[in-house]
């Protein structure tokens, strides 16, 4: 038997379309917001599978933001907003994207949210 001819499940390997680097800089990232492109103390509301978020700004380019919202936030909490991510080793710094989750900075401690299914800003 030539070994060409046979492959087994064990020889494949699944990877997320969203961990491959090609595909997730050709995203066009028109389905959400950049916070470092927002005034401080401006304010969102995001509606992941699970929670919904209330984040205001305090400064978007370093991503320090007061969130509430989910299990982690009962109530408004400093924290560092890293970005948008799949889960994996992607990072779209500073952003909050729907099909994405957050990844939030707090005292050292990496929270993820749910998919984010709506984001918009508060007037």
């Amino acid at each position: 038997m030539d070994m060409n001819e046979h492959t087994s499940s064990a020889d494949t390997t699944h990877v997320p379309a969203g961990a491959i680097l090609d595909r997730w800089s050709q995203n066009e990232w028109d389905n959400g917001i950049q916070i470092d492109q927002m005034e401080e103390l401006e304010s969102l509301a995001v509606r992941t599978r699970n929670s919904i978020y209330e984040i205001t700004i305090l400064s978007g380019r370093s991503g320090e933001v007061m969130v509430r919202g989910g299990q982690f936030f009962p109530q408004f909490t400093p924290a560092r907003l890293c970005g948008a991510t799949l889960g994996g080793s992607f990072l779209k710094m500073r952003g909050i994207y729907v099909g994405f989750r957050i990844e939030f900075n707090v005292d050292g401690q990496r929270i993820i949210t749910s998919p984010v299914e709506a984001v918009g800003v508060v007037l």
